[in-house]
């Protein structure tokens, strides 16, 4: 998760834990970043995508007699609690199989075989080939039949789980994740598209505009932009426009300020005939 310059974290309420870990927004971790290089989004290589899952294997990953398997999140209650009885509305997170097939659909983004998690699926799997939710990822319990890296008291078949093994075995044949979208792939192929234009609008407040870049004012009702630079010089107004969607744009002309500038703007609304009260501001910055 991203947290803006400023932005106050907010807490997630864990309700599957005995104690709620009380753990800030920006400290929680899962594997959903993934999807991003799965679906074509991101480069496996990407700068972010390797730091982060530095983050889920320090967190997450538990290696078992059969192979690697990972958490969905830190603090997680869903499972057996420590002493392998059942999970009661409280517990200890354990590891997913399916989780093992979706870092196999990245590891074969990132060039590399995915056999072994496909392996390792077979492995942790129960009776008849099942796949079970989740796999036992902690010292064995021999009287409550738990055995690390086997299933666990969880649901079993999960169709889920058989479905994300058959897209990995099938993605190896193919060289890469099937059910990555081809509209979308067509498009970025893996790279992470270039800003060239900030929108500023009531729910979201930039504070920062790179260098260069063009910088729209959108908002839901008409009003005037009342704007200058560098401590309001150069005061002036520009009306904002009816885009025909419910929405009111008036683009800046600022795209030739410097690093270190700064933009000045207050709204008067059309509407009621009122100003907006505050200024608001807008720093030029280079990447």
């Amino acid at each position: 998760m991203l947290v803006h310059e400023g932005a106050q974290s907010e807490h997630i309420l864990i309700k599957n834990r005995a104690f709620d870990p009380d753990l800030p927004a920006d400290e929680q971790i899962a594997t959903d970043f993934l999807q991003l290089v799965r679906y074509g989004l991101r480069s496996a290589d990407d700068p972010r995508v390797l730091d982060s899952l530095k983050a889920v294997d320090q967190l997450l990953k538990t290696d078992t007699p059969n192979g690697p398997v990972w958490h969905r999140y830190n603090g997680d209650g869903y499972g057996e609690h420590d002493d392998g009885s059942p999970f009661d509305g409280t517990g200890c997170g354990r590891g997913w199989p399916l989780l093992v097939g979706e870092r196999g659909h990245y590891a074969l983004a990132a060039g590399e075989d995915p056999m072994p998690y496909l392996e390792a699926m077979i492995a942790m799997s129960g009776a008849a080939g099942l796949m079970p939710e989740q796999v036992w990822d902690s010292a064995d319990i021999p009287e409550r039949k738990l055995e690390s890296g086997r299933p666990s008291g969880s649901a079993m078949p999960l169709v889920w789980a058989h479905s994300e093994f058959i897209k990995l075995y099938y993605s190896r044949v193919l060289g890469h994740p099937v059910d990555r979208p081809a509209s979308t792939w067509k498009r970025y192929q893996g790279k992470c598209p270039k800003i060239s234009h900030e929108l500023w609008g009531p729910r979201y407040r930039p504070r920062r505009l790179q260098q260069g870049n063009r910088f729209s004012v959108a908002l839901r009702a008409h009003a005037l932009v009342h704007w200058g630079i560098n401590n309001w010089q150069d005061a002036r107004d520009h009306e904002t426009k009816n885009t025909g969607l419910g929405v009111w744009v008036a683009e800046l002309p600022v795209a030739g300020l410097k690093a270190g500038e700064t933009i000045q703007f207050t709204l008067y609304w059309h509407d009621d005939g009122t100003w907006e009260g505050q200024d608001f501001e807008v720093e030029v910055w280079q990447a």
